[in-house]
């Protein structure tokens, strides 16, 4: 029986390597897509996409660590399986705390000294300095060194906290005389400051969760639904062509009224002109962009897609639905498990709230328990609600922004975000991630997350050293629970190690403890706010930022166009243009507005 344990285990880790490979795609598509494209950095670059694939693979060691202390035991008897002996157990339990702890240390160094340093090094950079050659990659690396010294200290500050002050559970478990606190408390002073720095980290990434998560935990749903856009192609174009129309008459107007004048333009009708030259060149950009999303100038393939795109909204809809609906399923059950902890806790805020079975039906976790029995169903759907509060947070970011306080530091925009935002924003993610990781524990699915699919027979023992047996009396078997008396659960139950962890974190620090499981309210009141605010605003169509992202694309455009650089050195060697004339002039004819000395079209 053990080959056959250990291809049960492989499997799984097998399966965690998928999701690995899976979160790392997702960090590369997550940092190219919302970075600046003019102002990447190597660097910056490198380090956002380390960390928020390591952030990941965090979150998601979850549904392994389920899945194989799960394997470890028969559901249907209550029983642990012939291939997993203590030893057996032990080892799997140990592979999984050096994997949680390696994966929890690097994100406490990339979110306090990696990110630090990436982000001191870009601002080091002296473009000036760079193009003289007076700055060298050691006055650089210095530099940022100096200011990220700081943070190290905070670590050293905050591990040498958590090592030396006692813990405040030590006192109130003594009086509970259960096995699995005594579990909590048996740490070494290693892992209580650890625990203690992660707790902490937990803490603050709880404030951000309630504000970006909660919100975009509503608003991503909902910009599904509403993904139509505000204003069509066509519709665009039209209007377009009717305000230019209008403008290029009232040029002409005053171009006529002021003809034969021998003194010229009067300064009034001039500063007029000028506005409308302005407003012509934005609405001619605006008619571009309203002919690039029709597809003009473009081949048969990208004009096919964009009506594929058009055709498939729909379905974008009803994925909008589907994802408005799981957001209120998990809504609810994070009410349902809340309200229960707060009512039946074993031991209030003393201990974190830990509850010691579920009272209330709860729709998740029974969802989750009943998947769990065909691996890697639950993995999947894991992994998929891990992805859905991740892209929540993004959301939630890009929507609110960067802010201290009320005041917005920086924007997060697709494509429109600078390196320093990308890494801040990284750091928060990081943070929101870890309070995500407590929320789904916790909140979620709170007895899947800590002894998944485990049974225990209560029928009688026949032997000193015999398992209970159930197979002729299956009503005996009962779900493992944190509130366990029965000799036989304490033989076949094993907890997690992601909820030991984390239950150790507010058993151990009550104080943490506290603020995260209230901060879960705060988070959905947040989340219905938000949700109910979003469903009778109506969509406002902002022509100024279109405008402005069309001018930033062309400039864009403009500056990375290596083979433009290239074709216009060549013209200026040869002196002649290629062709009769550039694509840019005859846009310009064809928009009737060239230049005839004083910036105005020449019309007749």
């Amino acid at each position: 029986m053990a080959p056959a344990g250990l291809l049960q285990t492989s499997l799984i880790w097998v399966a965690y390597g998928v999701a690995v490979a899976l979160a790392l795609a997702v960090a590369i598509i997550t940092t190219f897509t919302w970075q600046m494209p003019r102002e990447r950095s190597a660097v910056v670059s490198s380090v956002a996409i380390v960390s928020l694939t390591s952030l990941l693979a965090t979150v998601l060691l979850l549904p392994v660590d389920i899945a194989l202390v799960s394997s470890t035991a028969s559901a249907t008897l209550g029983a642990k399986k012939d291939w997993a002996t203590p030893q057996r157990v032990d080892e799997i339990l140990l592979t999984l705390k050096i994997v949680y702890y390696t994966l929890y240390s690097l994100d406490a160094l990339l979110c306090l000294i990696v990110i630090p340093f990436a982000y001191f090094w870009y601002e080091e950079y002296d473009e000036v300095e760079e193009e003289e050659g007076t700055a060298t990659l050691g006055s650089r690396f210095w530099g940022a060194l100096k200011y990220t010294l700081g943070f190290v200290l905070l670590v050293v500050i905050l591990f040498l906290v958590g090592f030396f002050v006692p813990a405040a559970g030590n006192d109130h478990g003594k009086h509970l005389d259960l096995d699995y606190f005594k579990r909590l408390l048996g740490a070494n002073n290693g892992e209580k400051a650890l625990t203690f720095s992660l707790g902490l980290l937990i803490t603050l990434g709880t404030l951000l969760y309630i504000l970006y998560t909660g919100a975009g935990f509503a608003l991503l749903p909902v910009s599904f639904i509403k993904s139509a856009p505000s204003i069509s192609a066509p519709q665009l174009s039209a209007t377009t062509a009717s305000a230019l129309e209008r403008n290029r008459e009232l040029q002409r107007q005053l171009e006529m009224r002021n003809a034969g004048r021998p003194e010229g333009m009067s300064q009034k009708d001039q500063r007029e002109l000028d506005a409308l030259l302005r407003e012509e060149r934005t609405l001619v950009r605006r008619e571009r962009l309203a002919a690039d999303a029709r597809g003009e100038g473009h081949s048969a393939i990208f004009r096919a897609w964009t009506k594929v795109q058009a055709v498939f909204r729909p379905l974008k809809l009803l994925g909008g639905i589907l994802l408005l609906l799981l957001a209120i399923l998990v809504w609810v059950s994070m009410l349902i498990t809340g309200v229960d902890k707060a009512a039946n806790s074993l031991c209030k805020q003393h201990c974190g709230y830990i509850l010691g079975h579920i009272n209330v039906f709860q729709p998740v976790n029974w969802i989750f328990v009943q998947s769990a029995k065909a691996f890697p169903v639950d993995y999947i759907l894991m992994a998929l609600l891990v992805l859905f509060f991740f892209s929540s947070s993004i959301t939630g970011i890009a929507t609110v922004g960067i802010r201290f306080l009320w005041v917005r530091i920086f924007q997060i925009k697709k494509g429109r975000t600078a390196p320093q935002a990308l890494l801040i924003a990284t750091v928060m993610l990081a943070l929101m991630i870890l309070a995500i990781n407590y929320a789904v524990a916790m909140l979620v699915a709170p007895q899947y997350a800590i002894y998944g699919t485990q049974t225990f027979c209560v029928n009688s023992v026949r032997g000193p050293e015999a398992q209970p047996d159930c197979r002729e009396h299956l009503d005996m078997v009962r779900p493992c629970s944190e509130n366990f008396s029965n000799p036989a659960a304490k033989d076949v139950c094993t907890p997690t190690v992601m909820s030991t962890f984390l239950n150790r974190v507010t058993f151990n620090w009550p104080v943490f403890g506290a603020i995260d499981f209230w901060a879960q309210f705060a988070f959905l009141g947040v989340f219905l706010i938000v949700f109910v605010t979003s469903l009778f605003r109506t969509p406002r169509l902002n022509l100024n930022e279109i405008d402005e992202e069309a001018e930033v694309d062309e400039e864009e455009g403009l500056l990375a166009s290596t083979s433009r650089r290239f074709g216009a050195t060549w013209q200026d060697i040869t002196g002649r243009a290629r062709g009769q004339q550039s694509s840019t002039a005859r846009h310009e004819e064809r928009d009737g507005y060239g230049t005839n000395g004083n910036g105005s079209g020449s019309r007749t």
